[in-house]
Protein backbone atom coordinates (compact mmCIF):
# COMPACT_ATOMS: atom_id res chain seq x y z
CA UNK A 1 0.00 0.00 0.00
CA UNK A 2 1.62 3.05 -0.65
CA UNK A 3 0.30 6.79 0.97
CA UNK A 4 1.00 10.00 0.18
CA UNK A 5 0.53 13.28 1.88
CA UNK A 6 -1.46 15.20 -0.50
CA UNK A 7 -3.48 18.38 1.39
CA UNK A 8 -2.49 20.06 4.87
CA UNK A 9 -4.49 23.13 5.80
CA UNK A 10 -4.19 26.49 7.68
CA UNK A 11 -6.43 28.73 9.30
CA UNK A 12 -6.13 32.22 8.06
CA UNK A 13 -7.95 34.72 8.47
CA UNK A 14 -7.88 37.31 5.14
CA UNK A 15 -6.56 35.26 2.19
CA UNK A 16 -5.58 38.13 0.23
CA UNK A 17 -2.76 38.78 3.22
CA UNK A 18 -1.99 35.27 3.34
CA UNK A 19 -1.58 34.69 -0.55
CA UNK A 20 0.85 37.98 -0.52
CA UNK A 21 2.66 36.16 1.87
CA UNK A 22 2.44 32.24 0.81
CA UNK A 23 2.73 33.31 -3.22
CA UNK A 24 5.13 36.42 -3.15
CA UNK A 25 7.54 36.00 -0.34
CA UNK A 26 7.48 32.09 -0.08
CA UNK A 27 6.78 31.74 -3.82
CA UNK A 28 4.33 28.93 -3.82
CA UNK A 29 1.99 28.89 -6.78
CA UNK A 30 -1.87 29.49 -6.64
CA UNK A 31 -3.31 26.06 -7.55
CA UNK A 32 -6.80 27.14 -6.89
CA UNK A 33 -9.10 29.38 -5.70
CA UNK A 34 -12.69 29.03 -4.65
CA UNK A 35 -15.76 30.58 -2.76
CA UNK A 36 -18.69 29.04 -1.61
CA UNK A 37 -21.46 30.63 0.91
CA UNK A 38 -18.98 33.35 1.91
CA UNK A 39 -16.40 31.64 2.05
CA UNK A 40 -12.80 31.13 0.15
CA UNK A 41 -10.42 28.35 -0.15
CA UNK A 42 -6.83 28.91 -1.54
CA UNK A 43 -4.96 26.23 -2.48
CA UNK A 44 -1.08 26.88 -2.98
CA UNK A 45 1.83 24.74 -3.27
CA UNK A 46 5.95 24.20 -4.25
CA UNK A 47 6.26 23.68 -7.72
CA UNK A 48 8.65 20.76 -6.98
CA UNK A 49 5.83 18.89 -4.78
CA UNK A 50 2.86 19.32 -7.77
CA UNK A 51 1.10 16.44 -5.53
CA UNK A 52 0.50 18.38 -2.28
CA UNK A 53 -1.47 21.23 -1.94
CA UNK A 54 -1.73 23.40 1.07
CA UNK A 55 -5.25 24.94 1.53
CA UNK A 56 -5.52 28.04 3.25
CA UNK A 57 -8.90 28.24 4.68
CA UNK A 58 -11.16 29.96 7.00
CA UNK A 59 -10.40 29.49 10.53
CA UNK A 60 -13.91 27.66 10.85
CA UNK A 61 -14.97 26.58 7.40
CA UNK A 62 -18.32 25.15 8.21
CA UNK A 63 -21.20 27.43 7.05
CA UNK A 64 -23.49 26.63 9.94
CA UNK A 65 -21.04 27.37 12.80
CA UNK A 66 -22.42 29.58 15.55
CA UNK A 67 -20.78 33.32 15.55
CA UNK A 68 -19.35 32.90 19.00
CA UNK A 69 -17.95 29.31 17.46
CA UNK A 70 -16.63 31.42 14.67
CA UNK A 71 -15.13 33.96 16.31
CA UNK A 72 -13.44 31.70 18.88
CA UNK A 73 -11.55 29.64 15.99
CA UNK A 74 -10.52 33.23 14.87
CA UNK A 75 -9.06 34.12 17.76
CA UNK A 76 -6.34 31.03 17.95
CA UNK A 77 -4.09 31.82 15.11
CA UNK A 78 -3.78 35.60 16.53
CA UNK A 79 -2.78 33.92 19.81
CA UNK A 80 -0.17 31.59 18.18
CA UNK A 81 -2.22 28.35 19.04
CA UNK A 82 -2.57 26.11 16.17
CA UNK A 83 0.39 25.05 14.35
CA UNK A 84 1.12 26.14 10.92
CA UNK A 85 3.40 23.86 8.85
CA UNK A 86 7.06 23.27 8.61
CA UNK A 87 9.03 23.59 5.66
CA UNK A 88 12.11 22.26 3.97
CA UNK A 89 14.99 23.85 2.19
CA UNK A 90 18.44 23.79 1.42
CA UNK A 91 19.50 26.96 2.77
CA UNK A 92 17.71 28.16 6.14
CA UNK A 93 19.83 31.40 6.13
CA UNK A 94 18.72 32.77 2.48
CA UNK A 95 15.50 31.59 3.11
CA UNK A 96 15.29 33.67 6.97
CA UNK A 97 16.71 36.88 4.96
CA UNK A 98 14.22 36.69 2.19
CA UNK A 99 11.49 36.45 4.66
CA UNK A 100 12.72 39.00 7.33
CA UNK A 101 13.11 41.17 4.46
CA UNK A 102 10.05 40.98 3.15
CA UNK A 103 8.36 42.13 6.97
CA UNK A 104 7.86 38.44 8.22
CA UNK A 105 7.51 38.48 12.16
CA UNK A 106 10.27 36.40 13.41
CA UNK A 107 9.89 34.13 16.29
CA UNK A 108 13.24 32.38 15.82
CA UNK A 109 16.55 32.98 14.09
CA UNK A 110 18.56 30.17 12.67
CA UNK A 111 20.26 28.25 14.60
CA UNK A 112 21.50 24.60 15.18
CA UNK A 113 19.02 22.40 17.11
CA UNK A 114 20.25 19.26 19.14
CA UNK A 115 18.07 17.20 17.06
CA UNK A 116 20.03 17.74 13.62
CA UNK A 117 18.61 20.66 11.86
CA UNK A 118 19.38 24.26 11.42
CA UNK A 119 15.71 25.78 11.81
CA UNK A 120 14.31 29.24 12.12
CA UNK A 121 10.51 30.16 12.98
CA UNK A 122 8.05 32.84 11.67
CA UNK A 123 4.57 33.81 11.93
CA UNK A 124 2.26 34.35 8.61
CA UNK A 125 0.43 36.95 8.37
CA UNK A 126 -2.24 35.09 10.29
CA UNK A 127 -0.42 34.22 13.42
CA UNK A 128 0.36 30.42 12.70
CA UNK A 129 3.58 29.52 13.31
CA UNK A 130 6.01 28.34 10.79
CA UNK A 131 9.42 26.48 10.95
CA UNK A 132 12.01 26.59 8.16
CA UNK A 133 13.94 23.59 8.30
CA UNK A 134 17.31 22.63 6.66
CA UNK A 135 19.52 19.28 7.17
CA UNK A 136 22.87 19.51 8.49
CA UNK A 137 25.38 17.18 7.01
CA UNK A 138 27.34 15.50 9.98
Amino acid sequence: MDITLSQCFIAVDDHDKALAFYRDVLGLEVRNDVGFEGMRWVTVGAPSQPGVDIVLEPPLADPNASAAGKQAMAELPAKGLLRGVIFRTDDCDAAFERIRAAGGEVLQEPVDQPYGVHDCAFRDPSGNMLRFTQSRKH
